[in-house]
């Protein structure tokens, strides 16, 4: 198969085993800027091209930045267009990349999470925080990534003063429930198709509530429980995601979700469960991708 893998930096981690994974297993792979790609919009010929060439791959991999939401999707969606297969599709993408639409999408199916609450102006503040249980209050900025953009407001007056310096800078936020039992531990569940494959406790540094790896936190493997496996499984498949990183922490009332992420990363994980993540996401592509195109030609 010939699989790209449309990613910004060809240097990280992931995706050097992502190409890797995919020629151990005899697959031509390269990688693809995503801002490089244009593309060629009409009825009879919807090709992606890159480097003055029309591309011709069986499948592709996202690997989409919170900053390249919209041309990164829209590169995704003329793959799609194209008939390519693609490991998470521009729907799913483009539903985990809005904090505040995914949550609405778990909302309504009834998923575990965090009380969260949203606002256009300040007028409200004092009602907002006691929607979500009262301050300590965590606010979390919508196109925040790795930790960034995650505040912990222990009193009333901090929320307060960081609410309005957020809307005065015209930053959306999301408003949430500070889960005190969780320790500053969560649980990175990684999903592929209907199975966890992996899944790590992550835990902040001292003084610190966030957990990634990215802000200093460690990680170890962990054995989730059937209704921890189940909530993760259930996530990905609310927003539409085959691949997906599903952040959870443990409450008195079960597990809560914090985030479904359409690009986790591979090191974290790899090395804390010693699990060879990346060639399981090839192996799935493979499968899939047949599927895929049987299913298309049946349709014709």
């Amino acid at each position: 198969m010939k699989i790209g893998i449309i990613a910004l930096n060809p240097k990280l981690y992931s995706i050097k085993r992502l190409m890797e994974a995919g020629k151990a297993r005899g697959h031509k792979m390269q990688t693809l800027d995503p801002l490089a790609c244009y593309m060629n919009v009409n009825s009879s010929d919807n090709k992606v091209h890159y480097k003055n060439k029309a591309l011709k791959l069986d499948a592709v991999v996202p690997r989409i930045g919170s900053g390249l939401a919209f041309y990164g999707t829209a590169v995704i969606r003329q793959f799609e267009t194209a008939n390519v297969y693609t490991l998470n599709g521009s729907l799913g993408v483009a539903r985990a990349r809005d904090k505040l639409r995914a949550h609405q999408i778990l909302a309504r199916k009834k998923l575990g999470m965090p009380i969260t609450a949203i606002a256009h102006s300040t007028e409200n503040v004092n009602d907002l925080i006691q929607m979500v249980g009262g301050t300590p209050v965590v606010i979390k900025l919508l196109e925040g990534a790795q930790g960034r953009g995650l505040i912990l407001a222990e009193t009333k007056k901090a929320a307060e003063s960081v609410i309005e310096t957020l809307r005065e800078l015209d930053a959306y936020f999301l408003i949430q429930e500070f889960i005190k039992e969780s320790s500053g531990q969560d649980i990175r569940c990684f999903v592929i198709g209907d199975k966890v494959v992996g899944s790590m406790i992550r835990t902040a540094k001292e003084g610190d509530f966030r957990s990634n790896l990215h802000r200093g936190g460690t990680a170890e493997a962990v054995r989730i429980t059937p209704t921890e496996r189940k909530t993760a499984i259930a996530a990905a498949k609310a927003l539409g995601l085959d691949v997906a990183g599903v952040d959870l922490v443990r409450s008195n009332r079960g597990p809560l979700i914090l985030e479904v992420n359409s690009s986790p990363g591979l090191q974290g994980i790899e090395e804390a469960t010693g699990q060879d993540i990346a060639t399981m996401m090839i192996e799935h592509i493979e499968r899939e991708a047949v599927k895929d195109k049987s299913k298309k030609k049946a349709a014709q």
